[in-house]
């Protein structure tokens, strides 16, 4: 089926947001504003670490660096435009903004699914084949694998943004939403959207269980090596490492899948707005934290680092 009916085109739309209410939105401001400002330095501050320490220039860490970095650029496709709508008493995007704001949410969301489970496999690796990790996880291999995270989001986020633009939407648009993502577009288009719809679920649903398979494949053998291991000290080391990344892919995993694991149906927005805020906001500023506070190898270039500064400062 087609359009529902006429109606007038609508070449722009405007996001609800949170709350119409000055003071609600001013409190939202600051706490949005903390949170953007907080995973730019502790993201920015990994970046620089990884770089300036030799001892950090393993595959882990390269893989750690890329987060840090994907992160960012995920953070950044929701936060300045969402910061600048608390501000502003018309939240208009174009049409052209918001499914170019939709592609690049899609391109970092699904990139860091597989960047996610990528790391998963290299910390099985590591751990359950210690003898061939330099082997297995050369530089090019590691390249390979974060390349291939970001085609696999570049390929999700064409599909869903090259069906969206089958979509029409008429005058006025209100997309109860703070950002534009699928499904509150789809419950405002003009045109059915069962395909998008049935597409969004299919290769969603695709990208999460393959991805999610990994890491929990991956991590059943870690846990059953770890078991395994005569040394206390080995064990610990190994546990505080998997337990971080687990740490970070259960924020990261359960919040999306509370996203769309739902039908439009039984959705409520409200809700939605809340596990977005998660997966797309927290998750990306907590990320460097978990991994600094949990790590030891990171405590200690940390350590160096400030030493070589006060040297230098002498």
């Amino acid at each position: 089926m087609a359009a529902k009916g006429n109606c007038t085109p609508s070449a722009e739309f405007v996001l609800l947001g949170f709350s119409e209410q000055g003071d609600v939105q001013a409190v939202l401001f600051t706490v949005f504003l903390v949170i953007y400002v907080i995973t730019l330095l502790g993201n920015l501050g990994m970046l620089v670490l990884i770089r300036l320490d030799a001892q950090l220039h393993t595959p882990m860490y390269f893989f750690l660096s890329s987060l840090s970095f994907l992160d960012i650029c995920y953070s950044s496709s929701i936060a300045p435009r969402l910061l600048s709508d608390l501000l502003a008493e018309q939240k208009v995007i174009s049409h052209s903004a918001c499914l170019a704001q939709f592609y690049f949410y899609a391109v970092f969301a699904t990139t860091e699914c597989y960047l996610l489970a990528v790391m998963a496999y290299d910390r099985y690796v590591a751990i359950c084949s210690p003898l061939l990790y330099a082997i297995s996880m050369s530089s090019r291999v590691c390249a390979l694998l974060v390349a291939g995270s970001y085609l696999a989001g570049i390929v999700n986020a064409a599909i869903h943004t090259g069906l969206a633009l089958r979509l029409s939407f008429c005058s006025p648009t209100i997309i109860n939403h703070f950002y534009c993502e699928g499904p509150p577009l789809y419950a405002i288009s003009h045109t059915n959207p069962t395909v998008n719809e049935i597409t969004m679920f299919v290769v969603v649903g695709f990208n999460l269980f393959v991805t999610s398979l990994t890491i929990l494949i991956s991590y059943t053998y870690i846990l059953a090596t770890i078991l395994r291991m005569c040394s206390g000290v080995g064990k610990h080391k190994a546990f505080s490492t998997c337990t971080s990344h687990l740490t970070a892919v259960t924020l990261f995993y359960g919040s999306a899948a509370s996203m769309y694991s739902r039908s439009s149906s039984r959705r409520s927005q409200n809700l939605d707005k809340v596990a977005s805020v998660f997966y797309t906001m927290v998750t990306p500023m907590l990320n460097p934290l978990i991994y600094s506070l949990r790590n030891k190898d990171v405590k200690n270039a940390l350590g160096r680092a400030v030493e070589r500064k006060r040297l230098s400062e002498k």
